[in-house]
């Protein structure tokens, strides 16, 4: 009997020392892992997040139904349906400063969008390619100027105005907020047209046209100069 417990009292020192050493030995191996570099001839993955040794989420690269909402003004962006794949960026705040996404267009279809966001806001500049099922298709660079406002902000007098049932009150209600510098607005396009045209155009800072340089589908080159009502009033030819 005491022969038999003595095997034992030994097998578990054994497996004791055994244990100790195994876990030590992972525990180490852990740590020199943590500099090293792993190298991969072909991985498929749904999401990679880059983030900074504090935890700090700097980019991530994702597909459609793994990809980050956005945050904007430190709250998650909230979205009615999925967002496309691709890379999206975040400043040193954490909030969201554009990215690169592409997607369907429906049918044969497609788009490619590459931007970069406004503190606290949306899209301020961005390369834009968009085509539809016929092959026609929109390519070229975009400014826009965001208001001074967070977006969530923005939206909330966006939703407002939007509410308003009267055409003429609704489109009054959207003026006011593109003249007191709280609404979305376009500064410039430069790039193709569907109709094949390239197009210049440059707008003030409340969304009217002003000057617009073109080369039309049949090779006429054009520019124009246009008042705050959007009439024409100087053009090269004449």
């Amino acid at each position: 009997m005491k022969s038999k417990i003595e095997k034992e009292v030994r097998f578990l020192k054994v497996y004791a020392v055994v244990a100790t050493i195994g876990f030590a030995t992972l525990i180490v191996s852990g740590f020199t892992m943590q500099g090293a570099r792993t190298k991969f001839d072909e991985i498929d993955v749904g999401r990679i997040n880059i983030v900074e040794k504090s935890g700090k989420l700097d980019m991530v690269i994702s597909n459609q139904e793994r990809q980050h909402p956005g945050i904007s003004n430190g709250k998650i962006i909230r979205r009615s349906g999925p967002r496309p794949p691709g890379m999206i960026f975040f400043d040193q705040t954490g909030d969201e400063m554009g990215g690169l996404i592409f997607g369907d267009n429906g049918g044969r279809g497609h788009f490619g969008s590459f931007t970069f966001d406004k503190v606290l806001n949306d899209q301020a500049m961005g390369f834009r390619y968009l085509e539809s099922d016929d092959g026609s298709y929109v390519s070229g660079l975009q400014l826009w100027q965001p208001p001074n406002i967070s977006s969530d902000e923005e939206s909330a007098k966006v939703g407002e105005a939007r509410k308003i049932t009267d055409p003429a009150q609704r489109k009054a209600a959207f003026q006011a907020l593109i003249d007191k510098g709280q609404l979305t607005v376009n500064r410039m396009f430069l790039g193709k047209q569907r109709d094949n045209a390239i197009l210049l155009e440059m707008d003030d800072v409340k969304n009217r046209p002003r000057i617009r340089m073109l080369v039309l589908p049949d090779g006429t080159p054009k520019l124009e100069f246009l008042d705050e009502g959007g009439k024409v009033i100087s053009s090269l030819p004449k």
